[in-house]
């Protein structure tokens, strides 16, 4: 299936509806569908053909989403970069995917020369024809390539098809009961496969009407949620934790024209999970993905959505839970998650090898730890790259993080792996507060409820934890223990 077949019912059938709000600006979806076209034709005026890289730095923004439909309609291949990337990071993505063209904003790339405008674009795609140009696809044509954030090295091209994009957007549709009557409030950034895949294609794919805000700004967001009352809305848990500072009437007002609220790109915390149900009346669905898949595991819409856990599989999606040794982890087991499904990217862009190791028996390699339980919840316990291995006992970080977080005065809590000589590793600890904290007395806590080699080595009190740009915490950036 192409996205276009996806996409028509709302881009042809239903063009005279409103579709878009975007900073005070109203789009109909026949006003997309035209936009896009006239793009669509400069492009190919400018000799861009099917397979071409189309490299967009920009934040979000209707032009953003003219450049999107336009590379689909041709067959084009959409390249987002993190606008919080800088000349290092962006160099290498660009001398990667050796795009045909850069869009960008006014200001253009750090460091790069020759990238085009959207501004500049829009003006010159108005001369030409609105009409829809004429290119075949198949369900095998490559759409987009979401390069990862690159925690352990230079970040990889995942290569994503129209196939593994539509049978996401057919299958969240389902599962979350998302149809031409929900609102969606979406302050995702479209660069990351959170805002793309579920944010911009649910929408498109369902027909319902969309808010975008160019960014989350959480002294804005009950403005925006009180003005254009949504009845969806995709997070990440960093926005929960501050919208928690709604106040409780606003809370409960908002709540009562929200259908459902949604979390992924990083764990939420039991504690803000509980929270944001006392507060705003809705129990948030937590689910799991990754840049390689788009959607794989979700909370269900009707029935328990559990704290801590990611929930079921979705539909059409396997899942295997491989112990060390690569055999089937029993319930209650710790294992590394393997998934097989007609989400699952084609593989990274021009790394034959990294591709082939990336998969087992036809099944991806999530790198990702779960326990699963006798009635089929799957609860993540954190990457295996940060499985901790002190004297010979595994240790799974967020076990000891989520403890934490439990104890008054600490906001967020973050452990990983210290050198130790006789141990190996050992845990650290790395600590934002709301109050000061005694280290004295939060080991003496860890002790009361964690086996002795969990108890981190130390407690280091940092300001903030290093994100990315969806709130996923990199571990990498942490400061050292002794420094």
């Amino acid at each position: 299936m192409t996205l276009l077949e996806l996409f028509d019912p709302s881009l042809l059938v239903r063009r005279d509806t409103i579709a878009l709000e975007f900073q005070g600006a109203a789009y109909t979806f026949g006003d997309l569908d035209a936009r896009s076209n006239r793009l669509a034709h400069l492009f190919l005026a400018r000799g861009l053909k099917p397979g071409d890289r189309v490299c967009v730095y920009l934040a979000n923004c209707v032009e953003m989403i003219d450049v999107y439909l336009a590379s689909v309609k041709l067959g084009l291949i959409f390249v987002p970069i993190n606008i919080l990337y800088r000349d290092r990071e962006i160099t290498h993505i660009l001398n990667d995917a050796a795009p045909a063209v850069c869009v960008a904003q006014a200001s253009g790339l750090p460091g790069q020369d020759g990238v085009l405008s959207y501004s500049g674009l829009a003006r010159e795609a108005a001369e030409f024809p609105d009409r829809r140009p004429e290119v075949t696809l198949t369900g095998e044509t490559a759409a987009g390539i979401i390069y990862t954030s690159g925690t352990t090295g230079a970040s990889k091209g995942a290569v994503l098809t129209h196939n593994n994009f539509a049978a996401n957007a057919v299958t969240l549709l389902d599962a979350w009961q998302i149809s031409s009557a929900d609102r969606l409030l979406l302050a995702l950034p479209l660069f990351h496969v959170h805002g793309l895949g579920n944010g911009l294609h649910c929408w498109l794919a369902s027909g319902c009407r969309m808010r975008l805000l160019e960014r989350f700004d959480h002294q804005k967001i009950a403005a925006e949620f009180l003005s254009f009352h949504p009845t969806l809305f995709f997070g990440v848990p960093a926005m929960y934790v501050r919208m928690l500072d709604i106040p409780p009437e606003q809370a409960s007002q908002i709540g009562a024209s929200m259908r459902l609220f949604v979390s992924g790109s990083a764990a939420l915390s039991p504690q803000v999970f509980e929270e944001f149900r006392s507060r705003f009346g809705h129990t948030i669905l937590e689910r799991y993905g990754m840049s390689e898949t788009l959607m794989n595991i979700s909370n269900p819409y009707s029935g328990e959505r559990r704290p801590g856990s990611i929930g079921l599989p979705l539909p059409g999606v396997s899942v295997q839970l491989l112990d060390a040794d690569g055999r089937p982890a029993a319930d209650g087991e710790t294992g590394e998650l393997y998934l097989k499904g007609p989400n699952i990217f084609a593989g990274y862009w021009r790394r034959e090898e990294a591709t082939k190791a990336a998969f087992l028996d036809g099944y991806f390699r999530t790198g990702d730890l779960a326990t699963r339980s006798p009635d089929g919840y799957y609860t993540l316990c954190g990457r295996k790259s940060d499985l901790i291995i002190s004297g010979g006992f595994n240790i799974y970080p967020r076990e000891i993080e989520e403890f934490l977080e439990e104890q008054d005065g600490i906001a967020e809590a973050a452990v990983a792996a210290a050198p130790d000589r006789v141990r190996g590793e050992v845990p650290v600890a790395y600590i934002v507060t709301t109050r000061p904290v005694d280290a004295r007395d939060l080991e003496a806590r860890c002790r009361e409820k964690l086996a002795s080699f969990k108890i981190p080595r130390s407690f280091i009190v940092v300001d903030k934890l290093p994100r990315n740009a969806l709130g996923k915490i990199q571990k990498h950036l942490l400061p050292r223990a002794g420094e």
